[in-house]
């Protein structure tokens, strides 16, 4: 029978109309990093960023500061619609002025990918390429990407009613019998067959080149046959190597399923393709590939195991940049925080979800995906409405990046595209769990850290905005997640890990020396037992000899030996009295030093340190065989503690504790110096630098000894260490605190990310955060510019010119001066020279500008943008931190006026760099007294304010805040004659009387709300003084400054509009006191 056939053109049209419906891959691109990029910025540099492009769809990775060989590591999917379409991947350098600069592009198209055997192309280095052919500029770098295509898309119920091409209409290419030409149309799952897709591009061209025009009918076979592929000859070169028929890869490729063959009565000429069936038995490449016929029903536990075996040793990823939201332990293995944070049954995100307000909370199960070898899943849920925006939906894709042995790595991403330009950006969330610190319960405990950032997909002019607004949401959010998991586990506090002190330090034991042992020590050895003998013996002689004749030059009380016997005698005798008093003088000695601070308790709350010394080794003197007496001195924040003394040894063995009272400022350095009790001289020194030691190294830490020990000998020292904060984060505010009153200003703590990159830098201990950071130069040869930080303990320097590093640091116990250089006509501003103790600070030698006379090293720091705020803050820390009792006493007394002298000035005027201009100088008739009723809150005050253009105007009562000192705090609005765009101002206001003088003065800070470019603070103050040669006289001068909280192009103008008209109201408002107070005097 014959039937009408279709031309291959038009089921090419077909095709590809199937095509631009459907989409059944996606491909995954991997930007991993550049090298060899060109720089663009004036100093060598550019600001790099990748952005990707397939069709329509868009992408860009994050922007990279300042490098030529960035790293980016950021993975993007898109969906594939047509097969001829390329991948065009562009790297540009950011520009926020002007448009971003093309470095270079790739461009690969897809049937590249198709090729294949196995969809990818792996890791590969792109040579990029410019724009346009006709560029000079031929080296432009490279890109290192990963691509591959994934093929796990499911079909869509669309796509299923797409009437096929009958399979009547088609024929094989070969020119075997027709039981062997065409394969049954066998039912598969509803993935892409990954040998088919390999083959597909090879094959599909020439294959509908030789279609004939019809084919005989085929009967419809059982599912059983179908599951059954007959074999085709080797010798048909032109047929798939595969056993499907050409229908079955176009309908896996097109559409993800294959079709079933219908039943054609003879009448039809066409017929329509009947709907797919559900498959029944699984194929033969689910039999071939066992992991992917795991279901999603599988559990967490085992498809871990499956994406265990396939690791290759990765590792765990970096915090992203965004912040860390989570950093805390729990009592629970890995393995259980993993189970209850993301098994499907876990009822832990529902808590949460409750506790947040979300709202149709929907889980699925976690299915593996063998094209990544990962483990994903995707949540959706319905989040709450808040102020600014209101409820949305939001779609979180959560994928194991990490599953090996106790260590975990979750990405999500949540995308939230109800959200005002929510389809510019991406919230990406990163678990990380390792295993915890060791507990000495020998339980088992996990750390979890959870990090963030804003992937923005498409650029946007809000993104400051955005990003505010991610940050906030996520703490928030993040917060409630930490309280439903600390209710679900128990948190390692700090104290049970550092619990196993308790148990190193008990199983120490010293042997504190009795006095009889001491005696027996020094006095029960032959050479004084012998010289006791040897005098009773004397003694005993005299007792019974009697006085003899006089001989010879003997004379009354001078008896001399009148033999040679008796010369040897007297000279053994003045011998031994010899050794009996240097013994006897050792013995006093040690019992007046046998005691040591050993076993005395810390008090107070903050920095606890606590020092086990165990035993020393190889302590001989240079040169010399003598053994010491030793005893040890350990020397922190001007502390000391002393040891007990171990005789006549070079191996002394002590395993005493030593507990220092706590400090309110961390430790840097301890000083440990090794004495001879007999000599009263240093042995040998070391100390212990914990800026450069890590707390977990010094629980158990053998010193080398330095001095006059014998090196040969090998002389050190075994301690062990412990140093924690009994306060907790409460200690780091309190220091802020104490910090903000001496500097005169308010120190804020900063994010955990900065203090996190400030300790990188400098490779400090965990501890350690900052307190301040200034640009300046560091003046040597050369000015450097660079920025100078300053944390509890260091002042550290950082500059980077053109990839040029300069690093160093120094401790702030180390500064012995701070010198004020005037500024000069070259540097318009003050400078800094800092001044080291003698053989202090060698680390830093190479930042140092010199040494003076005694040999210090000097360090000279110039250009600062805010001098006075650098250097109030450095003086602070230096008199809390390097400065010792008696030195910080000395400087109180001098910083501190006298007590007789009450203080003349308020606390207001914290910007000292504000200038001071004088708006008004005036002599009015009537006396500071009355005068000063404009400031007392009565009627005269509300009248004249109103008069002035003030409404609404309130004002507090006086309140006493400091000596002399008077506080209170007024508000009004502006009419529209004062400030046409009207506006309000809250002022707070401070009197005293001013010393030798007779007057007030009044401070006043105002800050204006609603008022044009008012982004500034104004600072009055006012002096009213009676004139001493005329009565009911007064002398008034007001003194105007602007407080400016951030930079604008106006501000000369502003500043001249704000002088002007301030003048021309005070000039009203006196004018009009005046009159009203005469008019009052003269009526009276």
């Amino acid at each position: 029978m014959t039937k009408p056939s279709r031309s291959a053109s038009t089921l090419s049209e077909v095709a590809a109309e199937n095509a631009r419906r459907v989409t059944p891959m996606k491909l995954l691109v991997r930007v991993v990093e550049a090298r060899g990029l060109p720089g663009v910025h004036l100093n060598g540099s550019s600001d790099p960023f990748v952005k990707l492009k397939l069709g329509k769809r868009r992408a860009k990775t994050a922007v990279v500061k300042r490098s030529l060989a960035p790293a980016w590591d950021e993975e993007f999917s898109f969906l594939v619609g047509d097969v001829t379409e390329e991948l065009v991947v562009s790297v540009l350098n950011e520009d926020k002025y002007f448009s971003n600069d093309l470095l270079g592009l790739v461009r690969l198209p897809l049937s590249q990918v198709m090729e294949t055997d196995d969809l990818s192309l792996g890791t590969q280095w792109y040579q990029l390429q410019p724009k346009s052919k006709k560029s000079k500029k031929k080296c432009r770098g490279e890109v290192c990407l990963h691509i591959s295509l994934s093929t796990r898309t499911h079909v869509s119920d669309e796509s299923q009613s797409v009437p096929h091409p009958a399979s009547d209409d088609l024929a094989s290419s070969s020119d075997s019998p027709s039981e062997h030409k065409v394969a049954t149309l066998s039912s598969t799952s509803s993935y892409i067959d990954l040998s088919i897709v390999s083959s597909i591009d090879r094959t599909s061209h020439s294959s509908f080149e030789r279609l004939p025009y019809s084919i005989p009918e085929l009967p419809v076979r059982s599912i059983t046959e179908q599951a059954a592929p007959e074999p085709i000859p080797a010798a048909d070169t032109n047929t798939i190597a595969n056993p499907s028929s050409v229908v079955e890869v176009l309908s896996r490729y097109f559409f993800g399923k294959p079709v079933e063959a219908p039943v054609h009565s003879a009448t039809s000429e066409t017929e329509s393709i009947e709907q797919f069936q559900e498959p029944k038995v699984n194929s033969s490449e689910d039999r071939e590939n066992p992991e992917k016929s795991i279901t999603s029903e599988s559990s967490l536990d085992e498809l871990l195991k499956i994406m265990e075996s396939k690791d290759q040793g990765t590792e765990m990823p970096v915090n992203l940049p965004g912040g860390v939201l989570v950093d805390e332990s729990y009592v629970a293995a890995p393995t259980e925080l993993n189970s209850l944070l993301f098994s499907s049954n876990s009822d832990f995100w529902p808590a949460v979800s409750e506790l947040q307000g979300t709202s149709g909370f929907q889980l699925e199960p976690w299915k593996l995906d063998t094209n990544d070898s990962c483990v994903q899943r995707t949540l959706s849920y319905t989040k709450a409405a808040s102020k600014l925006v209101k409820a949305c939906k939001a779609t979180e894709e959560q994928k194991y990046l990490k599953a090996s042995g106790n260590s975990f790595a979750v990405f999500s991403v949540v995308s939230t595209p109800d959200v005002p330009c929510g389809n510019c950006f991406k919230v990406e969330i990163l678990y990380c769990i390792t295993p915890g610190p060791q507990l000495p319960s020998e339980e088992q405990t996990s750390h979890l850290t959870v990090s963030w950032r804003v992937n923005f997909v498409q650029s946007t002019m809000i993104k400051g905005m955005i990003e505010n607004g991610a940050k906030q949401g996520v703490t928030e959010g993040f917060a409630q997640f930490s309280e439903v998991l600390s209710q679900k586990l128990k948190v390692a506090e700090l104290d049970d890990a550092n619990s196993n002190k308790e148990k190193i330090l008990a199983s120490l034991h010293a042997q504190k020396e009795t006095g009889w042992r001491l005696i027996v020590r020094f006095l029960g050895n032959f050479t004084f037992i012998f010289s006791v003998a040897i005098a009773l013996y004397v003694i005993a002689h005299l007792h019974l000899s009697k006085p003899d004749v006089m001989h010879g030059l003997e004379y009354f009380g001078l008896d001399l030996p009148d033999s040679i016997g008796e010369v040897v005698v007297c000279a053994v005798l003045i011998l031994q009295g010899q050794n009996i008093v240097k013994v006897i003088r050792r013995f006093l000695s040690a019992w007046k030093q046998r005691g040591s601070d050993h076993g005395v308790k810390a008090h107070g709350d903050g920095w606890l340190l606590t020092v086990a010394l165990i035993e020393g080794t190889g302590i001989t003197a240079t040169g010399s065989s003598d053994l010491f007496d030793l005893y040890v001195i350990f020397t922190c924040n001007a502390k000391r503690k002393t040891s007990s003394i171990k005789f006549q040894t070079s191996d002394p063995k002590w395993n005493e504790v030593f507990e220092f009272d706590a400090m309110d400022d961390p430790p840097s350095r301890m000083d440990i110096a090794i004495y001879d009790s007999s000599g009263q001289c240093i042995i040998g020194h070391t100390e212990v630098n914990f800026l450069k030691n890590n707390l977990s190294d010094l629980t158990d830490i053998w010193l080398p000894l330095g001095g006059k020990c014998d090196q040969a000998s090998n002389p050190k020292l075994h301690l062990r260490i412990f140093l924690n904060n009994s306060r907790g984060t409460e200690v780091v505010m309190n220091y802020l605190a104490k910090m903000g009153k001496e500097v005169g200003k308010k120190i804020n703590l900063r994010s955990t990310q900065t203090n996190a990159a400030f300790r990188k830098l400098f490779a400090l201990p965990p501890e350690e955060f900052l307190i301040d950071d200034f640009t300046c130069h560091l003046k040597r040869k050369m000015p450097l510019q660079g920025r100078l930080f300053f944390s509890p303990r260091i002042i550290g320097f950082y500059s980077n010119i053109f990839g040029h590093k300069t690093k160093f640091f120094f401790l702030w116990e180390d500064v012995d001066d701070i010198q004020v250089i005037p500024a000069t006509l070259s540097i318009g501003s003050p400078s800094l020279m800092i001044v080291l103790r003698k053989d202090r600070g060698l680390e830093a030698k190479h930042g140092a500008k010199g040494t003076d006379h005694q040999g210090r090293l000097k360090f000279h720091f110039q250009s600062f943008v805010s001098f006075n705020d650098a250097y109030r803050i450095i003086t602070a820390i230096w008199k809390m931190r390097a400065l010792g009792p008696e030195q910080k006493g000395e400087v109180i007394e001098k910083d501190e006026p006298k007590e007789h002298q009450p203080e003349e000035g308020g606390t207001l005027f914290t910007h000292a760099d504000v200038k001071m201009s004088e708006i008004l100088s005036s002599v009015l008739s009537v006396d500071v007294e009355s005068l000063m009723e404009m400031f007392s809150g009565g009627p005269l005050e509300h009248k004249v304010m109103q008069k002035a253009g003030c409404i609404d105007y309130s004002a507090t009562e006086w309140e006493l805040v400091g000596c002399n000192i008077q506080q209170r705090q007024t508000s009004y609005k502006f009419d529209k004659n004062l400030s046409r765009y009207g506006g309000e101002a809250t002022t707070t206001q401070q009197k005293y009387s001013l010393v030798n003088r007779d007057g007030w003065a009044v401070e006043e800070v105002m800050t204006l709300q609603g008022v044009l470019l008012g982004d500034y603070n104004l600072q009055l103050k006012y002096h009213m003084t009676n004139v001493p040669s005329k009565t009911n006289t007064c002398n008034v001068q007001v003194l105007l400054g602007i407080a400016w909280l951030k930079s604008t192009k106006q501000q000369k103008k502003v500043t001249k509009n704000i002088i002007s008209n301030s003048s021309n109201r005070l000039k009203e408002l006196y004018a009009e006191v005046e009159k009203e107070l005469t008019s009052r005097n003269g009526g009276s």
